[in-house]
């Protein structure tokens, strides 16, 4: 099958990578000079036969407007855009009226499986008509894991779905991520633990909290095993907000989601105003 792919970085190279290997033919497009096979969209446009797939793989917000403005005046009646980036599921609505309104079909992709994606394959939620998500399956199946055809992959519903299934996803990890934080700092605290990397590895196997984020905890722990190399900053990237925002509106508790996500906003203050506050009521 044929593809264009817009936005070839960390995720969308080696997600070219992947298709290419499965005898896809992917004509990729990166606004980085030297990067694509195209110098524009354009180019991009041209080179892809009737009718056109374009998938795009780049920023959340005014980078996907952008991206999805110029291919609703490039591509013609019956193309079909899928956006695959971490875009928020309010955007797809209006993504998708832009390129209805030229013919063309639009499907959101929530995309995870990170840099490991190109080899272990990729989870996908998929937001669309059936009948748009249909035509894309050959693209879907090849970047899903080997062998799963039952799994990786979920038509969540139509247009939003993905992405809002994404974001729940992300506000999961998010809690996750924090639980094996703190759970790590509490072994390394306790005297009596004389080996606390060694116990986070051994959970890999055989406990109930095993998981790839586990997994990638006792990786990082092995190249740096006092983690001096990182610094405590911890960027969010929109989707555990989102989450938290979404709970408040449905009336959802999710009290895990929400102290994780206001753990980070804590990583990033030297000095906390709030706890500078909390000093000073106790010296009075």
């Amino acid at each position: 099958m044929e593809i264009g792919l817009v936005g070839l970085g960390r995720m969308g190279a080696n997600m070219r990578d992947r298709l290419q290997a499965r005898g896809h033919t992917v004509i990729g497009y990166d606004a980085a000079p030297g990067v694509g096979d195209v110098d524009s969209l354009t180019d991009l446009v041209d080179r892809l036969a009737g009718p056109r797939l374009v998938w795009t793989m780049v920023p959340a917000g005014d980078a996907t407007h952008a991206v999805i403005e110029q291919l609703a005046d490039l591509l013609s009646d019956g193309d079909l855009v899928v956006d695959g980036g971490n875009s928020r599921f309010t955007d797809d609505q209006a993504h998708a009226a832009a390129l209805g309104a030229r013919g063309i079909a639009y499907v959101d992709c929530g995309v995870s499986g990170g840099i490991w994606g190109a080899t272990d394959g990729y989870g996908l939620m998929v937001g669309g008509a059936l009948a748009d998500v249909e035509r894309a399956m050959p693209i879907f199946d090849s970047l899903r894991p080997d062998g799963a055809r039952e799994r990786g992959f979920v038509h969540a519903g139509p247009t939003g779905a993905g992405h809002y299934a994404k974001m729940v996803h992300n506000g999961i990890e998010y809690g996750l991520m924090q639980a094996y934080a703190e759970g790590y700092e509490l072994l390394a605290a306790e005297p009596l633990i004389t080996a606390p990397n060694e116990v986070m590895a051994a959970w890999q196997s055989g406990t109930v909290v095993r998981s790839w984020l586990l997994e990638l905890l006792v990786r990082a722990l092995a190249d740096d095993p006092d983690l001096g190399a990182i610094t405590g900053y911890v960027d969010d990237s929109g989707e555990g907000r989102w989450a938290v925002e979404e709970a408040i509106g449905h009336a959802v508790p999710t009290p895990v989601i929400a102290a994780a996500l206001f753990a980070r906003f804590g990583s990033r203050q030297d000095q906390s105003p709030a706890m500078k506050a909390v000093a000073a009521l106790r010296n009075q």
